[in-house]
């Protein structure tokens, strides 16, 4: 499980290592909660009996974990407080700088009519993945300018000697844990089995810190905070017999804060990348202020963020699991970024997590695009900047585009030998479809809606603001703003004036995506023996699924080159991906027009054909308007070298009606979509949808992306699919099968 200062991840891990205890003084009863502090008690101790609470369940959205428990009294069968633990890691398309903090929240909520304490620790597995390496610890408290700011303490736990960019089980070795919470809680550092043992028996913490510094499991030294909720009417003077029972919270935040976060051979050479919210706080104790203080502008941005998400969700394909998978999808992207740059040119940093570690991966940020695209757009630029400088500054010398950025996180130091991954026509179709997937987020007006929920909201920059840019610099910069008294919102990605933040973008990346279109032209017809983005799979030949994504990618470029007036430049490009798709469907159709063939030479194969995705991301489908003229492609245009010798497979016609319509503006035929479709529900496993013929392995963000995409009339596919995956959605690759993990 990756642990770099990944925010998305942060309530996902506090459920994992932190543990948790209640404690009911009136009958001293100690509850685990969360995780398995209870070991460390005394089960015969003459202090404190151990008990369990009654769980009442758990919810979730995009944002927050809430789980819940029942305390009973034992001195009347009828009251009980119920417990909340609600893990918080906010998802806030409106506001970059609060996205970009490594923090969340883990508020504990209690109601009832009884005294009831809880606690919390954390241990050294937060700043190390080596349970040997020493730590050091200390408690701040600082002073506040006024006295209604709200009063905190603060662990800070980190490892004695970090390692710099440097990480073991998939985890950062450098960065500080701070672990806050009020005042008023009382805190202590100490062994585990101690500290405990001191709430079991007391109900609190002693607020004292041990100062003998040691290694993660030395007598394991944990940083706890207890809080005690008075909600009997003994502290309650308002309080009578048949009133609604007693309220009270309490907030904790964690936080792990990296300073570098990554190196980056950037333009200007190797760099050590600060994070992007130290261009807002000079210190980290400003920061954790900042955050602990904004708790409730961050959970009413989370909370409309995860609102709307679900009721898309149930729109989209309603009466089926996908609303309840849809909103683990945000967790699972970000989870795996961290945003650095300054706000004049930011930039998101991604680690391949569940595989090898890679940075910057293009054919993993591409299944994470329509995530970037829904959810912030912008986000997506910074993402893909850091690719699109280091290829730019002549820094890999393929006519291709690069794999990845590095091959371990956080080291992005490019392969300046050439010699990543080969996925070639995987990687230029990726990032040519991004690119223009990114510059249609930014189209606005009467005929275009903005492609995200929250991109057209704030204020816009004016003409003067983008005249003035250099030409190499970002037209992204953030901005920010206040609205509804909630500050550092960003201004509008999406507005009337975005098309010259488009125009002065293209101008500056348009030689990288028409080299990469070239590459697409000459060899993605007939795919040489290559991995495509399914490495797990092996080196094949004449992918059907992969050619399509090169030749949607060369569409894609010849809508790019419109963009910029370049009308001879366009029409050729068009061309050549009609003419091209007409030869890709009779190699790599079935003979009897059933199914899309894993190879074009392989005949009795099979293969999910989610390169259907982009055609329709793109509206090169009538599903979501073409727009555009179309363009008779050349009869005479050659093929890619190497094709001369490629015979058909076939002579005859194909069996059945000629479906295609001749005069539509559909790039993929329409039957295209029905035959796969159909064809689906017949291939389709007790856990997914297998990504090809057998072996069966199933990918969750393939199978829901077709899901989302698949026509209307096949509607039992678009129900059966995410129904299947809901079992294993946390497993990116499962065997369809059965309960087997694969690659």
């Amino acid at each position: 499980m990756a642990r770099q200062c990944s925010r998305g991840t942060l309530g996902a891990l506090a459920s994992l290592l932190d543990r948790q205890l209640a404690s009911v003084p009136e009958t001293s009863t100690v509850y685990p909660l969360l995780g398995r502090a209870h070991d460390s008690l005394n089960g015969s101790s003459k202090h404190y009996n151990i008990s369990h609470p009654v769980y009442l369940g758990s919810d979730y959205d995009a944002s927050t974990t809430n789980l819940s428990y029942s305390i009973p009294s034992t001195k009347d069968s009828q009251d009980h407080v119920e417990l909340t633990l609600s893990f918080l890691s906010p998802i806030t398309p409106t506001s970059t700088l609060r996205q970009a903090i490594p923090a969340s929240y883990l508020a504990v909520h209690a109601k009832g009519d009884f005294d009831v304490s809880i606690y919390v620790d954390l241990n050294g597995q937060w700043v190390s993945g080596d349970r040997d390496a020493d730590i050091v610890w200390s408690i701040d408290e600082p002073k506040t300018e006024s006295e209604d700011d709200v009063q905190l303490k603060t662990f800070r736990v980190k490892r004695k000697h970090e390692l710099l960019f440097s990480e073991k089980r998939q985890q950062a070795e450098w960065g500080e844990l701070h672990f806050t919470g009020p005042k008023d809680a009382t805190h202590e550092c100490g062994t585990s089995s101690a500290l405990r043992q001191h709430f079991a028996t007391h109900g609190l913490l002693s607020d004292t810190v041990d100062d003998k510094y040691r290694s993660i499991m030395d007598d394991e030294p944990v940083f706890g905070f207890s809080k005690t909720f008075n909600l009997s009417s003994d502290h309650n003077i308002t309080s009578h017999h048949h009133s609604s029972p007693a309220e009270s919270s309490v907030l904790f935040t964690i936080a792990h804060l990296q300073d570098p976060v990554t190196q980056f051979a950037s333009a200007r050479g190797l760099t050590f990348m600060r994070p992007l919210w130290k261009s807002y706080f000079s210190t980290a104790t400003s920061l954790i202020h900042f955050h602990y203080s904004d708790y409730h502008h961050a959970l009413a941005l989370a909370a409309n963020y995860s609102s709307q998400l679900r009721l898309d969700a149930v729109t989209s394909v309603p009466n089926s699991s996908y609303p309840e998978l849809v909103p683990l999808t945000p967790r699972q992207v970000l989870g795996a970024t961290v945003f650095s740059g300054t706000p004049d040119s930011p930039l998101l940093f991604l680690k391949e997590i569940s595989s090898n570690g890679n940075s910057q991966t293009i054919d993993v940020i591409f299944p994470a695009f329509p995530f970037f695209l829904y959810t912030q757009p912008r986000w997506l630029a910074y993402l893909l900047e850091p690719l699109l400088e280091h290829m730019g500054s002549g820094q890999y010398p393929n006519d291709y585009a690069m794999h990845d950025l590095g091959a371990h996180f956080p080291n992005l130091t490019g392969h300046p030998l050439g010699n990543d991954e080969y996925m070639p026509v995987e990687e230029c179709g990726d990032i040519v479809i991004m690119g223009l997937a990114l510059l249609n987020s930014l189209k606005h007006g009467s005929d275009h809606l903005p492609v995200s929920p929250w991109s057209a909201l704030g204020s816009s920059k004016t003409p003067p603001d983008l005249a003035t840019l250099p030409a190499d610099a970002s037209p992204f910069a953030l901005s920010h703003e206040t609205r509804d008294a909630i500050p550092f919102l960003d201004t509008a990605w999406s507005s009337p004036l975005s098309s010259h933040q488009a125009n002065h973008y293209l101008i500056r990346t348009y030689p990288l995506f028409r080299r990469w279109t070239s590459y697409l032209i000459s060899y993605s017809l007939y795919p040489e023996n290559q991995l495509c983005t399914d490495d797990f799979a092996g080196w094949l030949p004449l992918q059907t699924n992969l050619a399509l994504k090169g030749i949607v990618g060369i569409r894609a470029m010849s809508q790019m080159a419109g963009m910029l007036g370049k009308e001879e430049e366009r029409r050729d490009l068009r061309n050549v991906s009609e003419t091209y798709v007409k030869v890709w469907e009779e190699e790599g159709m079935a003979r009897d027009g059933g199914r899309a063939k894993l190879s074009y030479g392989w005949e009795g194969s099979w293969t999910t054909l989610y390169s259907l995705f982009a055609d329709a991301v793109l509206c090169f489908h009538p599903d979501g308007g073409d727009g555009g003229a179309v363009d008779e492609p050349s009869a005479q245009l050659p093929l890619p070298r190497g094709s001369e010798d490629q015979q058909p497979l076939h002579q005859s016609p194909r069996p059945g009606p000629d479906l295609r319509n001749k005069t539509s503006n559909n790039f993929i035929p329409d039957h295209i979509y029905t035959t796969q479709s159909t064809w689906y529900q017949t291939a389709i496993q007790n856990y997914g949808l297998p990504l090809q013929v057998l072996p069966t392995p199933a990918q969750s963000l393939r199978s829901l992306t077709l899901s989302k995409r698949l026509p209307p009339p096949l509607h039992q596919i678009r129900l059966g699919v995410p129904s299947r995956i809901r079992r294993f959605a946390l497993n990116p690759t499962r065997d369809c099968r059965g309960d087997r993990e694969v690659g």
